[in-house]
């Protein structure tokens, strides 16, 4: 038994476990989250609030653009001054980013009363608000992934998301849940972490006294790319969010965000090796160490795709009961379930995206992204319109989203190729046999005497 629990400790241990179990938890509690909202707010209300949040996480990915990607890179596996003094040029970056959205929020604010779409109105009035009550939860959040401890990320998410999701259920028991308190709550969650996390020393906020020019400038011109990278991302969401809720109507709007949400079954196991993978690749690049980095690329994308399928195949089958757990009966009898099909089976495609992206910021080539970006943007816009010219349903968007996910594969492929040549195919190959040697480890932990 003392055996058992040993190799279950080294388990917890783990870092990609860890980070995979920080995402779960987050998951969770967002699931919770949403299924408290899809049945306490209008639906009116609802399409504000998933407005609302588009727009600050466009807003968002600015500072995340810059910051997150560049700091991991350029502060993993450096000796302590030198990292001092990464941690303290990000924070300035940071700092100025967040000063530069204060003062666009002043005219905004005042241009706020002048708007009729509430949503718009609401985010014109405080995103700079939340900018600086965020920001540091996400220096935290830098430093812990950059240090490794995935152990504090997961604690993080839980002072973040499970704060609020506590909020939430509150509010909900009270029946005093409404948009207002729903968005009160979403600041002071982001408040009690950011308070949380600078008491803890995880921000690294001292740093910012070893912070040089010579190191900002590095950093910012590195960011430029991986921010134009971020932004394009979400730029995705926000112009089907857009289409969607002028074009066909909030209702739908409300039906393709639970689908959308719903993508976190995949969301969960890729943002965690993301997360934990990026420090080992980029590890191995900073040690010149080139097989290994581009092996251990390879069977991040090979396995987690391979582990991916019976989660699609459960999700193909189980749609409609899933729907229904989440946001309740009255949302199986429409197109979600169909919708939350459609996303999972085309997110077989995004372990390739997520990592040959990752990949190609590592060996500096932040570029090939940027420009990766602007031609998926494009594409996307032109599939959809065409296709709601032909066919108006929300369908549509959901499947034009395939070719720009093709187009960036295919455009951050041949890049790495000519890096280290390598088969995509036999990525697959790869994750097939790391996949059996995992087994191999656990049947031999857990299902051996001894």
């Amino acid at each position: 038994m003392l055996g058992f629990l040993k190799k279950l400790l080294s388990i917890f241990k783990n870092m990609h476990f860890q980070s995979l179990l920080g995402n779960a938890v987050m998951a969770g509690f967002g699931m919770i989250t949403l299924a408290i909202l899809y049945r306490g707010l209008s639906v009116n209300d609802l399409g504000v609030y998933i407005f609302f949040l588009a727009a600050i996480g466009l807003i968002d990915t600015l500072r995340a653009g810059f910051l997150t990607i560049t700091f991991v890179k350029f502060y993993s596996g450096t000796e302590k001054e030198r990292a001092e003094v990464v941690a303290g040029s990000s924070w300035v970056i940071g700092l100025s980013i967040t000063l530069l959205l204060v003062l666009l929020n002043i005219p905004a604010f005042f241009i706020a009363d002048h708007v009729s779409n509430e949503g718009l109105a609401v985010f014109l009035r405080y995103f700079s608000l939340i900018s600086v009550i965020t920001l540091p939860s996400f220096m935290a959040n830098c430093v812990v992934q950059a240090d490794k401890r995935f152990d504090r990320l997961l604690w993080l998410r839980i002072m973040t998301q499970g704060s609020f999701t506590l909020i939430v259920f509150i509010l909900a028991l009270l029946g005093k849940l409404s948009l207002n308190s729903v968005l009160a709550g979403y600041c002071f969650s982001f408040l009690f972490s950011g308070v949380l996390v600078l008491f803890l020393k995880w921000t690294m906020i001292r740093s910012v006294v070893h912070a040089d020019r010579p190191t900002v400038l590095e950093l910012f011109h590195f960011g430029k790319y991986s921010m134009g990278t971020n932004i394009g991302s979400n730029l995705f969401g926000v112009t089907n969010t857009f289409i969607i809720n002028f074009f066909i109507g909030p209702a739908a709007l409300a039906m393709y965000n639970l689908g959308g949400k719903l993508i976190q079954l995949i969301e969960i196991p890729l943002s965690s090796f993301a997360a934990s993978g990026m420090p080992i690749l980029s590890l191995h690049y900073n040690r010149n160490e080139k097989e290994e980095m581009m092996y251990t690329l390879k069977k991040l994308i090979g396995m987690i795709t391979i582990a991916l399928v019976p989660i699609v195949v459960f999700a193909l089958i189980f749609a409609e009961p899933i729907i229904s757990l989440i946001a309740g009966k009255e949302y199986v009898n429409n197109q979600a379930p169909n919708l939350f099909r459609m996303f999972m089976v085309i997110a077989l495609l995004y372990p390739a995206d997520r990592f040959f992206a990752l990949a190609l910021d590592v060996i500096h080539q932040p570029k090939v992204n940027f420009y990766k970006i602007i031609v998926m943007l494009i594409v996307n816009v032109v599939t959809v319109f065409i296709g709601m010219s032909i066919y108006h349903s929300i369908y549509t968007i959901a499947i034009a989203s395939v070719f720009p996910t093709l187009i960036a594969i295919i455009m951050t492929y041949y890049p790495l190729y000519r890096y280290a040549k390598f088969s995509f195919w036999g990525i697959f190959v790869i994750g097939y046999k790391e996949i059996v040697v995992f087994l191999k480890q656990v049947n031999r932990t857990f299902l051996t005497r001894g």
